[in-house]
């Protein structure tokens, strides 16, 4: 079945970087664009960054602009967000989602926090 395995989560202090990896299985990885979201306890869920398939095109939100990368290594069916320069604001549950069919991750959490 469609499995989305996030990790790489943590606490950091602001300024800080972290690497979250999404490792797929279930399904030909290469074929699907991805995204990743996150979550604030209380808020709705937000879309934060996208990669198409082959990685031709990258979108962002405009509060990760310049300080997150999305990108993909098909060979190893794993997506990545990399952020750096970390504010409090970013403290959040981030989630790995197929773009379509939708599929989810179970979520990794990221703290923030002096």
């Amino acid at each position: 079945q469609v499995q989305l395995v996030e990790s790489g989560g943590g606490l950091v202090q602001p300024g800080g970087s972290l690497r979250l990896s999404c490792v797929a299985s279930g399904f030909i990885f290469s074929n699907h664009g991805m995204t990743w979201y996150r979550q604030v306890p209380g808020k709705e869920r937000e879309w934060v960054a996208g990669i198409t398939r082959g990685s031709r095109e990258t979108n962002y939100i405009d509060s990760v602009k310049g300080r997150f990368t999305i990108s993909r290594d098909d060979s190893k069916n794993t997506l990545y967000l990399e952020m750096n320069n970390l504010k409090f604001e970013d403290t959040a549950i981030y989630f790995c989602k197929r773009a379509h069919p939708d599929a989810w991750g179970h979520g990794v959490q990221v703290t923030v926090s002096s």
